[in-house]
């Protein structure tokens, strides 16, 4: 599966064929200066496979999850609508590449490589809850009672039967999902999260 990383660079991987853009507002600028200067301190000479190069960016992407929703408003968007979350995506893209961000322009070459297809795993367990750090995560109960968490980063199938959520209480889910390792600044480290790719209702 291509990933976030991915989406944003294809469409504007041939710098000449960019179209002239406004210039980015205080919001965007201070996402695409921080989103550049975390990359640009990340040791480019451990990463050599597009997984890793993903892992690398959305590492330094969750860090600042919170200003997203500053740059949504800014450009008059609602970024809880999944169309408007891709184009803000996109417009961060563009702009890496105009701004000639030299880490991403190299995380997005390894990115572009061809690599093995990531590993689709499903847990299946009963819905509970929705919690907001940053992103969304979805949070299933199983047979035990314990609870597992899962990363909602991206539209994916199934994705809209969670925008009312209080529908879904108490009901069987199967969740497809893929492994990602990512820096979390609170824990300082590390750590693998399990990205939602497919959600079902039993």
């Amino acid at each position: 599966m291509k990933k976030l990383l991915l989406l944003l660079v294809l469409p504007f991987v041939f710098i000449s064929h960019l179209k002239a853009q406004d210039k980015p507002g205080p919001a965007e600028q201070k996402l695409l200066d921080s989103l550049c200067n975390s990359m640009n301190r990340l040791d480019l000479s451990k990463i050599t496979t597009p997984e890793q190069a993903n892992d690398a960016f959305m590492s330094c992407f969750l860090n600042y999850a919170d200003l997203l929703t500053d740059v949504a408003e800014e450009l008059g968007l609602n970024f809880t609508d999944d169309a408007a979350g891709e184009k803000v995506g996109e417009l961060i893209g563009k702009e890496l590449m105009k701004q000639k961000c030299g880490a991403f322009l190299k995380l997005a070459a390894i990115l572009a490589k061809k690599g093995d297809t990531p590993v689709a795993l499903t847990t299946t367990g009963t819905f509970k809850r929705i919690d907001n750090k940053g992103f969304n995560y979805i949070v299933l109960t199983d047979s035990n009672g314990n609870e597992k968490s899962f990363l909602w980063l991206r539209q994916f199938p199934g994705s809209e039967k969670f925008i009312a959520p209080t529908a879904l209480t108490g009901k069987k889910l199967t969740i497809t999902w893929q492994e990602m390792e990512v820096y979390l600044p609170q824990a300082k480290g590390y750590y693998k999260v399990k990205e939602i790719t497919a959600a079902d209702t039993q």
